[in-house]
């Protein structure tokens, strides 16, 4: 089986390194070109310093589709849509997005969560990659919308720093960040709109409020959301319908015990934990951020895109300590 030549479109951020150090050592890919405009000449693992002894790539300032069967592109939102105005890329080569520009699949994007999208991500050409709060939020309503269970939900969820991208700004500075905690775009993160357009996506006519309180963490990579909302059903029901649903999905699993961010960090995990409180369902949702949130997954839609095993190359290990 031939290799997957690969080019990485703003390979110097966070979103770009994870893809470089996911794709290093993926048994099916080749990765053609790192470009970067900020870092051209310079050898990735002067800015990626996890990766020196693993590869002599250079990033480059050229863009050699021709080379590639797939590009990712990770400059901020916004640039994706203007990246694509301002360059060919030729209908031979796939396109997997991670930013927030064609999320509603417009342009002939498919919205890429492999959970809800499977069979259309295997035939799409071009990937829109979920966002991290997004996946970790729909991972934990995907089984209640699809059994039609859903009202109105409540979220409180916590992000690490690198949620926020490399550039500096007030709010991601080591000296404001550390020891601190801070709601931000509270009921108005840009994350709903993809969220709801896939639980409408299950539930037809789903109307409900979402009610999304994001916190600003003081660390740097991982998820917690909890979600709750009215269950009838025990909690026994809920659990039974949870690994039903995410039985033939290999990254997501339910747990029995109360769960945490390190269990998930440095991997392509989503776990999930059901409570029952009343009349609540309370399910909490962890992942990282940096790959089941972002490059993790978009590993995994190329390789659904390709059609390989949907794991290959994400056998990661957690931190755990």
């Amino acid at each position: 089986m031939n290799s997957i030549s690969v080019g990485i479109i703003g390979a110097a951020g966070y979103t770009g390194g994870e893809l470089l150090r996911i794709l290093i050592h993926h048994p099916q890919a080749e990765i053609v070109f790192a470009n970067s405009r900020s870092q051209a000449g310079k050898p990735v693992y002067e800015t990626h310093t996890d990766l020196l002894g693993d590869t002599g790539l250079v990033f480059t300032s050229g863009l050699p589709f021709e080379e590639a069967d797939v590009i990712f592109l990770c400059s901020g939102h916004g640039q994706s849509r203007k990246f694509l105005e301002e360059n060919r890329v030729p209908e031979t080569v796939k396109i997997i997005d991670l930013s927030t520009d064609y999320r509603n699949e417009t342009g002939g994007f498919v919205y890429g969560l492999p959970e809800l999208n499977r069979e259309r991500i295997r035939e799409a050409r071009k990937v829109a990659n979920p966002g991290c709060f997004a996946t970790t939020v729909q991972l934990a309503l995907l089984p209640l919308a699809h059994a039609g269970l859903l009202g109105e939900v409540h979220v409180s969820a916590i992000t690490g720093s690198t949620g926020a991208g490399q550039a500096l700004s007030a709010t991601t500075h080591f000296s404001w960040r550390n020891n601190n905690v801070s709601v931000y775009k509270a009921f108005t993160h840009q994350h709903l709109a993809e969220i709801r357009q896939s639980l409408s996506q299950l539930q037809d006519g789903f109307s409900e409020d979402i009610n999304f309180l994001p916190y600003r963490g003081n660390f740097p990579r991982g998820i917690m959301a909890n979600v709750y909302l009215d269950f009838e059903g025990s909690l026994e029901d809920a659990q039974h319908l949870f690994e039903t649903y995410y039985a033939e999905h290999p990254f997501t699993h339910i747990s029995h015990r109360p769960i945490d961010v390190k269990q998930v960090v440095n991997s392509n995990k989503c776990i999930l934990e059901l409570q029952k409180h009343g009349k609540k369902l309370l399910i909490t949702s962890v992942t990282d951020n940096l790959l089941k949130g972002a490059s993790g997954q978009a590993v995994q839609n190329m390789n659904l895109m390709f059609g390989r095993d949907e794991t290959t190359g994400l056998h990661l290990k957690t931190i755990s300590f």
